[in-house]
């Protein structure tokens, strides 16, 4: 890791006083032939050099005197998307920039993201200055923001490699954001962890003292609020165990933290905006990993629910550690509970990379995901909690099995395993994500990604709504 200090950028959305700025004119289809009227002879032929026809993320500079302005194809000019001015964000040059004719909006999420870089661990970083955007709306400023980081420190918590984001890491991680927000936390670890916390302790106790497997609790909030339960799956790293993983397969698992990284994210933004709830964040953070007294397959596994566990597939690890942490969840009888995991490849082949698999008990609760995912760019896509395929999960010698039978329906089995540990009654989601982009978009680089977590979010704020 690169011991220089980073320095401190300015904020990348500041309030538009009248200062200079090179313009940014948001053009679409329906107003490109007013727009190159309105401009002189030179800047009308600057245009036609470009071929600019305002298509979606395109652009084209265009002289303005004694400087210079952009042409942005937006889909809308008058209702900006996340994602507009994301690739401007990436190859303008570094100056101060404001969009004319409307304010950005949501794009200032992406106009943040779009200057995101994971560049901790090279030697020579790159020392190009920001790219401002004003605006006057600067009332939204400190939210948009507040938004853009809590996806960047996803991506930051998952591109980081396992050595330097096992569960102390992790740990330390929470520790600094109740620290920040006068948050109690709790880490439950060693004997007390394997007697109230057996499959968290089972799944986690190959990897040694080192990366010691651990139960982290963080509350936060107002007692007399709602109770909300956020639990993120954190595998820091996840070799299979003894059913191991062939090298291609183990190549992005720094990246199965991800749904803890997803949880404290959440948690983070519902403190700074300071939702009124009560807050209960739990990670269960281990590394599967191999050894002499690595859990295998056969192995019958106890849980804190008392449910007991045969292990089918030591490489079905996660939903060993959520079972324990959502029941932990559960104890305290949330009105609304959301966890987040990098659970199963069956998602990702029915779903891609893009969509994260939705479970929910409650229709309502789905559609309130489902909606806040399609306003704000985040789309999820859920998948039924079927009954029908409970039975695939059948022990000859305990409660369930950890890995279904047949092949089929991976995704569904997963969250109906995980559905055991939940109690009855309680407002329950699950978010089958997969954390990574494995190709570049603007303003989204190859690497970690927040993938329901602004679905989520503004459910949330939907629900429950900020202060």
């Amino acid at each position: 890791m690169s011991e220089k200090t980073p320095l401190i950028k300015p904020a990348l959305i500041q309030p538009d006083r009248g200062q200079s700025a090179t313009a940014i004119h948001l053009v679409d289809k329906a107003g490109l032939d007013a727009f190159v009227k309105a401009r002189s002879g030179g800047q009308r032929a600057a245009l036609e050099a470009q071929k600019f026809k305002a298509a979606p993320g395109s652009h084209a500079i265009v002289p303005d005197g004694e400087g210079w302005l952009v042409a942005a194809g937006v889909a809308d000019a008058a209702a900006p998307g996340t994602w507009c001015l994301a690739k401007l964000a990436e190859v303008l040059p570094a100056g101060t920039y404001r969009c004319t004719g409307a304010e950005p909006g949501v794009a200032g999420i992406g106009w943040v993201l779009g200057q995101y870089a994971f560049d901790r661990y090279l030697s020579e970083p790159s020392e190009e200055g920001p790219r401002v955007l004003l605006t006057t709306a600067v009332a939204g400023i400190e939210a948009t923001i507040a938004e853009a980081e809590a996806v960047e420190l996803v991506r930051d918590l998952v591109n980081t490699p396992p050595e330097d984001m096992g569960p102390a890491q992790l740990e330390a991680e929470i520790e600094a954001l109740g620290k920040a927000h006068r948050a109690e936390v709790k880490v439950v670890r060693g004997d007390v962890l394997e007697r109230d916390y057996p499959m968290v302790h089972a799944v986690g106790r190959a990897a040694g003292r080192s990366h010691a497997p651990r139960l982290i609790e963080l509350e936060w909030g107002d007692p007399a609020h709602p109770r909300l339960a956020l639990v993120g799956k954190g595998v820091c790293f996840d070799s299979g165990g003894l059913d191991i993983k062939p090298s291609a397969g183990m190549l992005l698992m720094k990246k199965d933290m991800g749904g803890a990284a997803h949880a404290i994210a959440l948690a983070k933004l519902v403190m700074t905006a300071r939702l009124p709830v009560r807050l209960h964040l739990v990670v269960p953070a281990v590394e599967n990993a191999i050894s002499g007294n690595a859990f295998r397959p056969g192995d019958v596994l106890r849980s804190r629910a008392k449910i007991s566990v045969e292990i089918g597939n030591t490489d079905a690890e996660g939903r060993l550690i959520l079972g324990d942490a959502l029941t932990r969840a559960g104890e305290a009888k949330p009105d609304l509970m959301l966890d987040f995991a990098t659970l199963t490849g069956a998602a990702r082949v029915a779903l891609g990379p893009d969509l994260p698999a939705l479970f929910a008990r409650r229709d309502e609760t789905a559609q309130a995901l489902l909606d806040a995912g399609t306003a704000h760019d985040d789309p999820v896509w859920r998948l039924p909690l079927h009954d029908g395929y409970r039975e695939m999960l059948k022990s000859d010698v305990a409660d369930v099995n950890n890995a279904g039978s047949g092949g089929f329906a991976g995704a569904v089995t997963a969250a109906l395993f995980m559905d055991r540990f939940v109690p009855e009654g309680i407002d329950w989601a699950h978010f089958d994500t997969f954390a990574w982009r494995p190709a570049s978009k603007p303003g989204r680089p190859k690497g970690g990604e927040a993938l329901a977590l602004r679905a989520a979010w503004h459910m949330l704020k939907g629900r429950y709504g900020a202060k």
